[in-house]
């Protein structure tokens, strides 16, 4: 069973520590839980933005913990608005070109004290993972 954000839902947890793109997650009960990406060539995830404070998350419950990705939004529009060109890039209306492939994915995380936004953002060649692991330490393997 793959650990996924949501399954911090009811716990609470006693920090949240953030080293570069990483962050670790450690709740009351001594669990702790990653929150990364393992970079390989030709792509490129990282934090873009956290939205609110890390520590409104610290000492109560975890009310909502979910993930929501652009993903699919961006097969949709892709397929229906954007202009290939002659080269095989993709542009934007404004005729920038966008790279091979890109995912934007939030992490929304609230207790009753406040809410938090994580912002990753990814890009590649479309070869390689743009995806965000979030792991138990000491139960799931990194990859």
């Amino acid at each position: 069973m793959q650990t996924e954000i949501k399954d911090l839902v009811g716990k609470v947890l006693t920090e949240v520590k953030q080293n570069d793109d990483e962050l670790i997650f450690t709740c009351d009960d001594g669990r702790q839980y990653k929150m990364y990406h393992q970079q390989d060539c030709c792509e490129s995830v990282s934090i873009d933005n956290i939205n609110g404070d890390l520590e409104d998350l610290v000492g109560t419950p975890i009310l909502k913990a979910e993930e929501v990705s652009n993903a699919d939004f961006e097969r949709w529009y892709v397929d229906r608005f954007d202009k290939v060109d002659k080269y095989g890039l993709i542009h934007d209306g404004e005729g920038h070109s966008k790279p091979d492939s890109y995912t934007w994915t939030f992490y929304k995380i609230a207790t009753i004290k406040g809410y938090v936004d994580i912002r990753w953002f990814g890009e590649s060649n479309g070869y390689y993972s743009e995806g965000v692991s979030f792991i138990e330490l000491g139960v799931d393997h990194e990859y």
